[in-house]
């Protein structure tokens, strides 16, 4: 029995340790686990915070904001899933803990705060396709600064102050921020990696997903202020990232190409002779007098008011004057394109049939002219893929006297009228003017001659001063243009039409024509008319202005100028003239038929009329097929480019 005591005491000893160890591990992994899952809860909580802070800054509404996470038909939680299991690889990667909200946060935040003041000046919020042309945006900012000068000091100063705080907070990071063992930084990358790819690829919103469904991400392309209403920010962006691949329509194939009827045409054209032709598109120009409750004297454009035969509505409101442009030019439709996006910046990278072409295969000189640099929107590059044999933009015109920092649209007549002069061919000019463009800002002329009545603030007044001063100059140098072309012996047909309504922000609200500071999207018929209509004068030296043409998609336009010139052509008079014959308004949320009805969200209908669907396989065909169609429909834009002109 003595001897048994201390081996015992022994074992008993030897139990105590391994219990003591067994316990200290116990200890150890329990500490670790109760870390990890303290560091995953603060990262949702950033999660939230980051998606709570997007949201509040994009909808600028507290209740709306709290309804976009209470609501459970809406993903707001699958976004805050998203942006958890992002800050979760991201940490990974630098392999310390909560680093990855000190870069995810600026990086999410900066494009929401662009977005709202997007919507602000342009009523849309930002897609991916904006950051397209920054180079435009920075190009405008000393007119913007001009306008706001002490917003711009706030936003100046808040980027500096925005960098120095996430240089320390960056710098504090790595200095204090837990590290991550390699085992934890690999656990969160075959926890988050996986999830986050599957996930992308359930974004695609050409293909029904039915775990997209349940996660309640909905895209909704065909209205993206809803769009982005119900999927937030975040998610929406997301969605309309794929939008500059453009699938080919249902149907589209060389048959359905094959059985578009094309009518036979007569050779040549109706005149005794081939006119000239000038196409203005007016920057921002609109009748400002159809605003309630004000008067303006005398009436800033007598000369257009006596002429105008019609309307343009326009599909874009306040900017985006290059989608008019491809409308007036190409006679394609913006409403077969992908919501958002803008076919100068993404999709002409190809030779185009358009009015260009056209007149150079008649043996015209084709020219566009514009006053201002060659690259903003894309020019450069898109007038030689729609066939102008040259392209005058600031930097090969001479100097041209200014309206604020813009050429005046007497100095850029007076340059069409000089350029013409020197030509005895004939000629197709298409020229975009400049003075016309906003913001409207006071000073801008030295003295306003049109006197504005009304119950206005100052602030409303001298925007509104400004920018009647600016009609009553664009309509002077339409008529210094007609009297030049009425002592022309070669008929000169002369089309003018503005290109979108202009940002005259509270004018609008204040006097009651809008309920806010931009154009809606979608709306009844009158609502849209009044917020998209854009005057249209198509006048000829010979035979004068052309009336009752009613209001017309930019689209319609290449029809209007061929048959008022005396052309017939397989597409812009022939299939178009057919299309013509049944719409006036082609619009992505609305028809408007020949005798005035319109058929709402026709787009979303199962079936749409034959001669839209094959106006959609026409425009797809021509920028994204096989071409199937140049020999039946463009034969002059093939001759063309086949002699390497």
């Amino acid at each position: 029995m003595k001897l048994e005591t201390p081996l015992a005491r022994i074992d008993s000893a030897v139990s105590s340790s391994d219990v003591y160890a067994n316990g200290q591990v116990s200890s150890a992994r329990y500490a670790r686990t109760l870390s990890s899952a303290r560091s995953a809860l603060f990262t949702l909580l950033l999660a939230i915070s980051v998606v709570f802070t997007i949201e509040l800054i994009v909808r600028w509404s507290w209740p709306d904001t709290v309804a976009y996470f209470t609501d459970p038909m809406r993903p707001a939680w699958t976004t805050v899933a998203v942006f958890f299991l992002a800050m979760l690889g991201v940490d990974a990667l630098f392999g310390r803990e909560h680093k990855a909200a000190l870069l995810v946060a600026p990086l999410a935040v900066v494009p929401a705060f662009i977005s709202q003041q997007k919507q602000v000046f342009l009523s849309d919020p930002l897609y991916p396709t904006d950051f397209l042309f920054g180079r435009q945006i920075m190009e405008l900012m000393p007119v913007l600064v001009k306008d706001r000068p002490w917003t711009a000091v706030g936003v100046v100063a808040g980027i500096i102050i925005a960098i120095v705080v996430s240089v320390l907070l960056l710098r504090f990071a790595w200095r204090n921020f837990p590290k991550l063992t390699r085992r934890e930084r690999m656990a969160r990358i075959a926890f988050a990696l996986p999830l986050l790819v599957a996930f992308w690829n359930i974004m695609d919103y050409n293909q029904f997903s039915w775990i997209r469904d349940r996660l309640r991400v909905i895209p909704i392309m065909w209205d993206q202020t809803e769009n982005y209403r119900h999927n937030g920010f975040a998610l929406a962006f997301a969605i309309n990232l794929p939008m500059a691949n453009v699938s080919a329509p249902a149907g589209y194939m060389a048959d359905a190409i094959e059985r578009i009827p094309v009518k036979p045409l007569p050779a040549g054209t109706s005149h005794r002779g081939k006119p000239d032709v000038i196409v203005l598109m007016s920057e921002s120009f609109w009748d400002p007098t159809r605003l309630p409750k004000v008067k303006l004297t005398p009436d800033p454009m007598p000369t257009i008011r006596e002429l105008q035969g019609g309307n343009v509505f326009s599909p874009e409101f306040g900017g985006m004057t290059a989608n008019v442009e491809f409308e007036a030019v190409t006679g394609f439709s913006n409403a077969f394109l992908p919501y958002g996006s803008i076919p100068y910046q993404q999709y002409i990278r190809n030779p185009i049939p358009s009015l260009a072409t056209f007149f150079r295969s008649e043996g015209y000189v084709s020219r566009a002219i514009h006053p201002f640099q060659g690259w903003f929107w894309n020019r450069n590059a898109v007038y030689k893929a729609f066939g102008f044999d040259m392209f005058k933009s600031e930097e090969n015109m001479p100097p041209m006297a200014k309206r604020g920092i813009f050429a005046s649209d007497e100095s850029l007549t007076k340059e069409i009228i000089r350029q013409a002069d020197e030509l005895e061919d004939p000629f197709f000019f298409f020229a975009v003017t400049l003075q016309g463009h906003g913001p409207y800002e006071a000073n801008r002329y030295a003295k306003n001659t049109i006197k504005v009545e009304g119950e206005l603030s100052d602030a409303d007044r001298q925007v509104l001063a400004t920018y009647a001063q600016g009609v009553k100059e664009a309509d002077d140098s339409l008529k210094m243009l007609m009297d030049w072309a009425k002592e022309r012996d070669r008929e000169t047909i002369i089309v003018l039409f503005g290109d979108h309504l202009p940002p005259l922000n509270t004018v609008y609200s204040s006097t009651g024509y809008m309920k806010g500071i931009t154009a809606e999207r979608k709306g009844p018929k009158d609502q849209m008319k009044a917020e998209h209509e854009t005057p249209l004068v198509v006048w000829s030296n010979k035979t004068g202005p052309k009336k009752k043409i009613g209001t017309i998609s930019p689209a319609f336009l290449s029809y209007q100028i061929l048959k008022q010139a005396g052309y017939e052509h397989p597409y812009y008079t022939g299939f178009l003239g057919k299309v013509y014959d049944h719409y006036r308004v082609l619009d992505r949320y609305m028809l408007i038929r020949k005798n005035g009805k319109d058929v709402a969200d026709w787009l979303r209908q199962r079936k749409i009329p034959a001669s839209l669907r094959d106006y959609r396989f026409l425009q797809h065909d021509m920028m994204f097929g096989k071409r199937y169609s140049t020999e039946r429909f463009f034969q002059s834009h093939a001759d063309l480019y086949s002699a390497g002109l």
